[in-house]
């Protein structure tokens, strides 16, 4: 394991990043690893519980698989002693935060099966409603796990389906005929590598090409980072097979029509990075709109407009641009800490978001403050900041949130709690506003959600309680270990 621990100061009062995946093809035979290992590091914001990256030499024997994956960081994970072992021209990755399955070792991804018809690599980001029946169909018929998530579930299923079918990509197609929720998949085959998204298109996925290599990532920045080019967007419903003779082909056999779409809002207002474009929408862009219909719809006289660090800075600066007040910088960020497993005992948890966030005195000092967050969870952090900006002499502080009140779960990926831990369920914005400790609080109209995303088809369920498709009648949904 490696060194990776520090004290616990993330943000409590967050939704936790999604996971981020990726794979790569070079056609030319070159090792990947390295490229694999910094596009991991491009997505290490969407998890950074654990990672770890499978590669395999499609000119050498076939179904050999080298990997390595580890709890923790990418560059604590992977020293350059493991990625010289990590010999091959087509490989995956996957950097972690687990929604579903305890945070182990063993269930650190990519997986790698070894079957009849040869190996399977997979990473997978999302989280499937009907995980559990499948398991206890496939443990009733002889499967064991050698994991607790979702995603061996999917592997699962593939490869049995392979056993029935002439190609991979139609046993995954098989596959999604099975499984229900939200999925990206990154599938290494012996010799393709294979994209897919679910129909609904919750989690994002996207193509790139450098040289004589296909990519495939979470996010379009971990293409720019390994100096791929941008291609296009895996749809919604679509399965992407990219070899040598037959370059990318597309299967739309499961898209469903366009205003069934429901991609999670949150990746624009909070998961992704903001130099990311998903599905051709800015990210950036979201987030300026989402501050600027706040100022529009919830504006205050202030001296200065501030970001928390850093989902709220992009909405901040929108807030400022629509109202005129000075954009500014309120809170220094310690950039030197990061995530752990150990978290600290209650009594000394007061202290664990000003070890990560110090107010700056001179920004605010005798100041009224328009503060901007993405989104207030179980509020547990919220007044601590609000705290702290009094204590270094803000005279007011006013809260702006660029996305609606949390009031139900989620079942797809996003960790958003039961009802009862949320701060919104069962009260009102002034009730919620007394609470935290500011002067004023509002958040983004629930009906702004669209066109923050281009206008695209979004899941609103976790505001609403309208989900698009039925939730599980069994919460799966994972914790840390304790």
């Amino acid at each position: 394991m490696t060194d990776n621990i520090y004290i616990q100061t993330e943000i409590e009062d967050k939704c936790r990043e999604e996971c981020g995946v990726f794979g790569v093809y070079d056609f030319d035979g070159g090792d990947v690893a390295s490229t694999i290992y910094y596009a991991l590091l491009a997505l290490q914001h969407r998890g950074q519980e654990s990672c770890g990256i499978a590669v395999s030499d499609t000119n050498g024997p076939k179904g050999r698989v080298l990997s390595h994956k580890d709890m923790g960081l990418v560059n604590k994970a992977f020293t350059p002693e493991a990625l010289e072992k990590l010999k091959g021209d087509i490989g995956v990755g996957h950097t972690r935060y687990s929604t579903a399955g305890s945070s182990t070792r063993e269930n650190a991804q990519p997986l790698v099966l070894n079957y009849v018809k040869g190996t399977l690599g997979l990473a997978h980001n999302g989280n499937l409603i009907n995980a559990p029946e499948i398991r206890h169909e496939l443990e009733y018929t002889g499967a064991i796990f050698q994991t607790t998530i979702d995603s061996e579930v999917i592997a699962y299923c593939i490869a049995r389906e392979r056993l029935k079918t002439g190609t991979v990509e139609e046993a995954v197609g098989r596959a999604m005929d099975r499984i229900k929720g939200a999925y990206s998949l990154v599938i290494m085959s012996p010799r393709k590598l294979i994209g897919a998204r679910d129909p609904f298109g919750f989690r994002p996925l996207c193509i790139g090409k450098r040289d004589n290599a296909y990519l495939l990532a979470s996010e379009s920045c971990a293409l720019d980072t390994v100096g791929a080019t941008f291609i296009r967007d895996v749809l919604p419903g679509e399965i992407v097979t990219i070899s040598p003779e037959n370059g990318i082909e597309s299967d739309m056999s499961h898209a469903l029509p366009k205003d069934k779409e429901a991609r999670c809002v949150f990746e624009y207002i909070y998961f992704a990075r903001p130099d990311s474009i998903i599905d051709n929408v800015s990210v950036y862009h979201s987030r300026i709109m989402a501050g600027k219909f706040l100022a529009m719809d919830s504006p205050v006289d202030a001296d200065l407009v501030v970001g928390v660090p850093e989902s709220g800075n992009c909405a901040a600066l929108g807030y400022s641009l629509q109202s005129g007040i000075p954009y500014g910088m309120a809170f220094m960020k310690n950039a030197y800490v990061g995530r752990t497993f150990i978290k600290p005992k209650q009594k000394n948890r007061e202290n664990s978001v000003q070890v990560k966030l110090n107010p700056i005195r001179e920004a605010v000092e005798g100041r009224r403050i328009i503060m901007i967050d993405d989104s207030i969870v179980r509020g547990t952090t919220s007044d601590r900041i609000v705290k702290m900006l009094r204590e270094a002499g803000a005279k007011e502080v006013h809260m702006r949130v660029s996305s609606p009140p949390f009031l139900w779960p989620c079942y797809f990926g996003t960790d958003v709690p039961a009802r009862e831990q949320l701060i919104a369920y069962n009260r009102t914005i002034p009730q919620i506003s007394d609470i935290i400790g500011t002067d004023s609080l509002d958040y983004l109209k629930i009906e702004h959600l669209e066109e923050i995303a281009g206008n695209l088809g979004i899941c609103k369920g976790c505001f609403t309680g309208n989900y698009p498709v039925d939730p599980p009648s069994e919460d799966i949904r994972g914790e840390f270990e304790q």
